[in-house]
């Protein structure tokens, strides 16, 4: 049906989507009709509101997520058959789609959303593209096709937890399929326990638990010149371990714009955009404010005497949603660079640090937020609305949906179990 496809069965491989684009093949193999699944599938990701979320589901899917990849879907058959009103079905389909993860118009507009994850290594592996490599209809599968799936996946060496993520995934879009009467079932509803998807509610989290004296090891670390390290580079990584201090997620701290810092009930705090795309607002602990303001008066002077030009540049561009952390060549940070800082941070840490130096993670902070508040007797409602927790387990608060109070966020104890202003 079309000269060049978005999903197509690998061969050799394209660089760009993980599959080579070959003249003369079948828009979707496998499928009897592509355009009525593909509009199925645009409605399901249109009911979520966030279209960060609708990019993540179509991405864990293994459809296309840009307008690169999306080019081939759209380009004029270079055969009319089946039938002039089937090719353009599936043109209708392809449009819907992507305005539904808002593939459309102008791509280039200024976003405050978390930088997209690189493509993994499993990418071959994502549901719709293990079905093409198969020849297998997605509206056919049993439940034997996602067991096999899922045993494809746990042989590429995919962790239990991302095997339970792509199939939750699966999951909600056969749920949706089945309701329009799509598919006559859902053959993701699965045992998750019984696959060894699921672990017991008191078994203990893999990552790693910090103590305080290690937390202050690590700020004091980042504090520590480095060889070859500039005095941005230096005030750049404390920075970004103070403010890991306060909770945040790793996406959501690369997401943040400078102008998501603010004054709130007298209070320097953070505007976070986390997950579903809810804003909560993030008080700074009094390490964290004087870390991040003074990153910046290091960064805006090196950019006033010309040291930064590229950075200087970037801010007159976009200086709309200029990144509140800016690499040295002042974009935005990417997670998988947070990680190798912190991994860097913490190798050079000394004795107090060796034992974590290989499993260190972003999340680990995190974990130290949480565990160090809820210890130091802060409400547990406080510190699920400071890391932005949906729980099934408490009362819709009030301050939901305001900004709530300092002394109604747990920023202090936090930081005063760890940090010791100097006299």
């Amino acid at each position: 049906m079309s000269e060049n496809v978005g999903l197509i069965a690998p061969t050799d491989g394209d660089p760009k989507t993980g599959y080579p684009l070959a003249a003369d093949a079948e828009v979707w193999p496998g499928v009897p009709d592509p355009a009525a699944l593909l509009a199925a599938i645009a409605d399901w990701l249109a009911g979520y509101g966030n279209h960060a979320t609708r990019r993540t589901y179509a991405e864990g899917l293994g459809l296309p997520v840009t307008a690169a990849d999306l080019a081939a879907w759209v380009r004029t058959p270079s055969r009319p058959e089946p039938g002039a009103a089937t090719t353009e079905a599936w043109r209708a389909a392809v449009l819907h789609y992507a305005d539904a993860l808002r593939l459309t118009g102008s791509t280039t507009t200024p976003t405050t959303a978390p930088p997209p994850a690189p493509r993994g290594r499993l990418r071959a592996h994502h549901w719709f593209r293990w079905c093409v490599t198969r020849g297998l209809d997605p509206s056919a599968a049993t439940s034997a096709d996602v067991k096999s799936w899922l045993d494809t996946l746990a042989t590429a060496n995919a962790a239990p937890a991302t095997r339970d993520r792509m199939l939750a995934t699966v999951k909600a879009l056969y749920g949706y399929l089945a309701d329009v009467g799509l598919v006559a079932g859902n053959p993701a509803a699965l045992n998750r326990r019984r696959l060894g998807l699921a672990t017991a509610a008191s078994s203990t989290s893999g990552t790693v638990t910090l103590t305080t004296r290690q937390v202050r090891a690590l700020y004091t670390a980042a504090g520590t010149p480095r060889r070859g390290a500039s005095p941005l580079d230096t005030a750049r990584a404390v920075a970004v371990v103070a403010l890991f201090t306060l909770g945040l997620r790793v996406s959501e701290l690369c997401g943040l714009d400078r102008a998501d810092l603010h004054v709130t009930r007298g209070r320097r705090a953070l505007r976070v955009l986390g997950k579903g795309g809810k804003t909560r607002v993030v008080y700074l602990s009094a390490p964290a404010e004087n870390a991040l303001l003074a990153y910046l008066k290091v960064r805006d002077t090196a950019a006033a005497s010309g040291e930064t030009t590229v950075e200087r540049r970037t801010q007159q561009r976009h200086a709309p949603a200029t990144p509140l952390l800016e690499t040295r060549t002042g974009n935005r940070y990417q997670r998988q660079a947070i990680w190798q800082l912190l991994r860097r941070i913490t190798a050079s840490g000394g004795p107090e640090l060796d034992p974590i130096a290989g499993a260190m993670h972003p999340h680990a902070l995190r974990h130290f937020y949480v565990t160090t508040a809820v210890e130091a007797g802060a409400q547990l409602v406080h510190v699920q609305a400071d890391v932005g927790h949906s729980s099934i387990d408490t009362t819709q608060q009030t301050y939901d949906h305001a900004a709530r109070a300092p002394e109604r966020s747990a920023v202090d104890l936090v930081a005063g179990s760890w940090f010791e202003p100097e006299a």
